[in-house]
């Protein structure tokens, strides 16, 4: 019985200082998954102009892939300058000017911490945080004994949340 209740309160105080340490972390995390709902549109955006240089005399299909910008629409072409709905682009120079909608630099790098692929260092992180979260679901068993009426409604809880998730997903 004594190796049993060592074990939890060796769980309680892991989860406790760990969740701690991870507060900041899920803080982070909890504002840029906000921030990245309105990704499809422009709430936390500005208008930036942008001035690039390209290859000279490309074909109108080739100036979107050449500057930048996805689905390109050329509305019409004068003296050798094609005009889109974000700028133009001169195809005798080869320069090309437009807006674009830009995250600022903070919240930029709050999207890219939240998004963060193998390449980048922040993988690491982003590892860790998840298997932190995912020892915060194992050890919260550990936190009242199986008989208890806390303990079964934490895990009817638990299930609901399951459930709640998976319904979210696939309706």
């Amino acid at each position: 019985m004594a190796n049993a209740r060592e074990r939890s309160l060796k769980m309680r105080l892991i989860h406790r200082y760990l969740g701690f340490f991870l507060s900041g972390i899920m803080l982070v995390y909890a504002l840029s998954g906000i921030m990245l709902i309105f990704r499809d549109t422009d709430t936390f955006k500005r208008e930036v102009l942008i001035e690039k240089s390209v290859a000279p005399q490309l074909e109108p299909n080739k100036i979107g892939p050449a500057i930048g910008l996805r689905n390109l629409k050329i509305s019409e072409e004068k003296a050798g300058i094609f005009y889109f709905r974000q700028g133009t682009y001169n195809s005798t120079t080869g320069k090309a000017q437009y807006t674009k909608m830009q995250l600022p630099y903070v919240l930029d790098k709050l999207a890219h911490f939240h998004k963060a692929k193998t390449g980048d260092p922040l993988f690491f992180l982003n590892i860790f945080f998840g298997l932190g979260l995912l020892f915060f679901v194992i050890s919260s068993f550990w936190m009242f004994l199986p008989q208890t009426s806390v303990f079964k409604k934490g895990v009817y809880f638990s299930l609901a949340g399951v459930v709640l998730a998976l319904v979210l997903l696939f309706v």
